[in-house]
């Protein structure tokens, strides 16, 4: 039943064959990649204006010079991934160009950086996107991280149905997006065309700070969350269907001048046309109400914003597991995440981002504005080493027109490696310094799960010849059980093909239940000896490691008996929650003892399934 209703959420298993009719057109492409790039626009101006607004009237003229500085920045950013989705067709974006130019240290800095910011990217686009449609219906205000929270949930589901599926159904909000308000930016132009521009009303924006550099430097930091996304496609080129690399650098200069078409407009028209929102309204509801007012083309396009930044948290779902998959290859984190699931996607990585990402919701109540301090900075430090990466790449390769490439990377570099520095410093205080303070630590955990498996490769390897051993390894043998039955009598008929010194155990819990099951015992097993073991604090497992560890330093027999685990096997899953599973107590203890007398306890585990 359980499988039936999982193949009906997520669908039926795919062929491992089947994985390229599973790669996206441009098509689908620009719709599973770039509805974070796209809708950054939503929290990037919220911020803009939040930071402005401080100043008042004088602070909010900026704004118009500030998207311009952060358009720019766009352009340097687009140009610079559209040379490294060539340089690097295999996909891995940072972390890959990192670690073959600059060295594994820069790499993990670079990945422990994407990883965040994919994590942050997902959190922060559900919580503005809850946002949105309560600026339009205020009563959901105070439902807001349960309404992201189911949001999340349908979005892992779709993302564990596969690329496919997924690219099909992220083009409906995608485009929806896109022909409600490129046409919404185009009427607000004719209408500042027409009737000019208008001033901001000076008693709706008290100044409460004076405006000062760093206020204009905090203002553009957080408006540079605009450019968030922008890398996806870089590091997704292996999802294209072929020729990869050039149908992923078209989808990504398309989707670089989209952003900036919405992004200079909404802030254009923002300034120009005086917007002010309400204290529960987001700036982009306050444009949309100024422009269409409280008709129904209002309300549609409250909810494409909605749509978009709920699916846009699928960019970090389309990467997150496929740069873990990458690092788990190179042994950097648990190798679970390698595998493809049923539907050729990384389901260990899209449950793990969900989990994390359902997490900050909750710990940051499903405020938009307090996760903001944390993002960006993870993307423009991976943003700095993917293009100085390049920048080697280029020097070592050479090439046709090399140095305008190198030129491009190079000024992609220093454009973003500043700007990582000004949104540490006018951000740190404000919460970036969790983010400065999370990529040491991960990269440390990188590390020590690498040194784990290197360790675990040297003890296993056979780097010599050995002795064939001999095939009769088990000289005695233990058998736990808890009364006479179907699954003591498997074990025991294993036992004697393994063994001639074969002991059964059992532990007394309630006095004198061990003398009735010996009575009863020696009619059915003559030739097993069976050992009743007190225990006057009612555990099952010390009394039998007691009993283990005198048993083995008495017989002194260079090897420690081996224990045979009858187990029982429900027909149902619920069924277990009826059982003690004394069983895996038994086995979980005795797995995770370490060698004891210089020998290693062999457990052999016999289920005996049980009918429905």
């Amino acid at each position: 039943m359980l499988e039936h209703f999982y193949h009906f959420l997520i669908g039926p298993p795919i062929e491992t064959k089947q994985a390229k009719e599973e790669r996206l057109n441009k098509i689908r492409a620009l719709a599973a990649f770039s509805p974070d790039a796209l809708s950054s626009i939503a929290y990037a101006n919220q911020e803009i204006y939040l930071g402005l607004a401080l100043a008042g009237v004088a602070g909010l003229q900026l704004a118009w010079p500030i998207g311009l500085a952060i358009s720019g920045l766009l352009g340097i950013v687009a140009l610079s991934y559209y040379q490294t989705i060539h340089g690097y067709p295999g996909g891995g974006g940072a972390y890959t160009v990192a670690k073959e130019n600059l060295g594994n240290a820069a790499a993990l800095v670079a990945a422990a950086a994407l990883l965040l910011d994919y994590l942050l990217t997902a959190a922060v686009s559900l919580t503005a996107g809850v946002e949105a449609i309560a600026s339009a219906f205020p009563v959901l205000w105070s439902y807001r991280v349960t309404l992201a929270l189911l949001l999340l949930l349908l979005l892992t589901i779709l993302n564990l149905r596969g690329l496919r599926d997924t690219g099909t159904i992220m083009a409906i909000p995608v485009y929806l997006f896109l022909i409600t308000y490129l046409p919404m930016l185009l009427y607000g132009v004719i209408q500042l065309v027409l009737h000019g521009s208008q001033p901001f009303p000076a008693t709706a924006l008290p100044s409460v700070q004076p405006l000062t550099p760093f206020l204009i430097l905090h203002a553009f930091s957080t408006g540079c969350t605009a450019l968030t996304g922008i890398e996806a496609i870089s590091n997704g080129v292996p999802a294209f269907r072929p020729p990869e690399s050039q149908n992923a650098g078209k989808t990504l200069i398309v989707m670089a001048m989209i952003m900036g078409t919405l992004f200079i407009g909404s802030v254009g028209l923002t300034q120009f046309l005086g917007v002010v929102p309400n204290p529960d309204e987001t700036i982009l509801s306050a444009l949309a109400h100024r422009l269409l007012g409280y008709g129904l083309p209002y309300f549609v396009i409250q909810i494409s914003t909605l749509l978009i930044l709920a699916v846009a948290a699928n960019t970090s779902f389309a990467d997150f597991p496929r740069l873990s998959a990458i690092l788990a290859r190179d042994g950097y984190l648990p190798r679970q995440l390698i595998y493809l699931g049923d539907r050729l996607v990384y389901s260990n990585g899209i449950i793990l981002l969900a989990l994390a990402t359902g997490g900050l919701i909750v710990l940051f109540n499903g405020d938009t504005h307090a996760l903001i301090p944390l993002f960006a900075v993870g993307a423009f430090l991976a943003f700095t080493f993917s293009q100085s990466g390049m920048v080697v790449h280029w020097f070592r390769l050479k090439g046709s027109r090399w140095v305008i490439k190198l030129f491009l990377n190079g000024l992609g570099a220093f454009a973003t490696g500043l700007t990582v520095l000004v949104i540490g410093m006018s951000k740190f205080l404000e919460g970036a310094w969790v983010t400065i303070l999370m990529i040491p630590i991960l990269v440390l955990g990188f590390r020590k799960i690498h040194s784990h498996y290197q360790a675990i490769r040297e003890q296993i390897a056979i780097t010599e010849p050995f002795e064939r051993l001999g095939t009769n390894l088990v000289k005695r043998v233990v058998i736990p059980v808890v009364g006479i039955n179907r699954g003591a009598e498997a074990a025991i008929t294993f036992a004697r093909t393994v063994s001639t010194d074969i002991t059964a155990v059992f532990v007394e819990i309630e006095p004198n239940s061990g003398e009735t099951i010996r009575q009863k015992w020696v009619t059915i097993w003559p030739d097993i000896p069976l050992v009743v073991l007190p225990s006057p604090y009612r555990s099952i497992v010390k009394p039998l490691i007691d009993y283990l560890d005198e048993t083995d330093r008495q017989h002194q027999d260079g090897s420690l008996a081996a224990i045979i685990l009858p187990e029982f096997v429900p027909a149902r899953w619920w069924q277990n929650l009826l059982h003690n599973q004394t069983a895996w107590l038994i086995k979980t203890t005795l797995l995770y003892r370490r060698r004891r007398m210089g020998f290693q306890r062999v457990i052999i585990d016999i289920p005996y399934h049980l009918r429905p």
